[in-house]
């Protein structure tokens, strides 16, 4: 069984769905410290002028951990987050199939980074055909405070005997450690794929709901497709 790991992201990339696609269960890593100016609380959208953050502003002391860490509220970022949406996909050919998703998601108030981004990513998996797959977050499990043990804990206690890490991964794991204790690592390989885009040219890395809202049902095929491998 191939476990992979990964803390909750806001609006993710498509290699953030390759990696949920190529393991049997996924865990959302909710526990550790939060990180500012990453990907926890912003993404990437496209426009006629190139790519556009989208970040949902926050509120955090150092060094809490991300499930502790709220929204902040004195502005109304949902309502810019939606228009952003509207203003650069409105042209888009399924636009219309999944706008009102989104309405709904920022219609509704989040006190936490992670409720928002859980509750995003589920219907972010549901659109690409893989909201059946088995996850849990690391707040549940029992599990050491230190980086590698951290995660073969995280295995372990989901009876994987393979974790799937990303390319980074190898920076900051003991490898040796994981054979130790009888856990297999495979690093993710994925090369993003290009598929049809509104304005100029293609862009990469963006929020999977870039993938979503031009290709639609094919999104799915096109994640599937990648020349992905582990």
């Amino acid at each position: 069984m191939i476990a992979a790991i990964h803390q909750p992201q806001y609006l993710p990339w498509l290699g953030y769905f390759d990696k949920m696609l190529k393991a049997d269960v996924f865990c959302y890593l909710d526990n550790v410290q939060y990180k500012k100016n990453e990907w926890q609380n912003r993404n990437r959208i496209k426009t006629a002028n190139g790519w556009q953050w989208l970040t949902v502003p926050v509120v955090f002391r150092f060094p809490q951990k991300i499930g502790d860490v709220g929204i902040d509220h004195r502005g109304n970022w949902g309502h810019k987050h939606l228009q952003a949406l509207i203003t650069n996909y409105r042209r888009a050919p399924h636009f219309e199939r999944y706008i009102s998703v989104f309405e709904q998601i920022y219609g509704s108030r989040w006190e936490s980074i992670v409720e928002l981004n859980l509750s995003v990513i589920k219907c972010l998996r549901e659109m690409l055909g893989i909201g059946d797959k088995p996850d849990v977050r690391a707040s549940t499990l029992d599990c050491s405070e230190e980086p590698t043990d951290r995660l073969i804990d995280i295995c372990r206690a989901l009876g994987a005997d393979t974790y799937l890490a990303g390319p980074g991964g190898v920076e900051y794991m003991d490898l040796d450690r994981f054979a130790e204790r009888g856990v297999q690592v495979l690093t993710q390989r994925f090369e993003h794929p290009v598929y049809p885009q509104l304005f100029h040219g293609f862009q990469s890395h963006l929020s999977v709901v870039d993938l979503i809202f031009n290709c639609g049902p094919d999104s799915a095929e096109v994640l599937r497709n990648a020349n992905s491998r582990s």
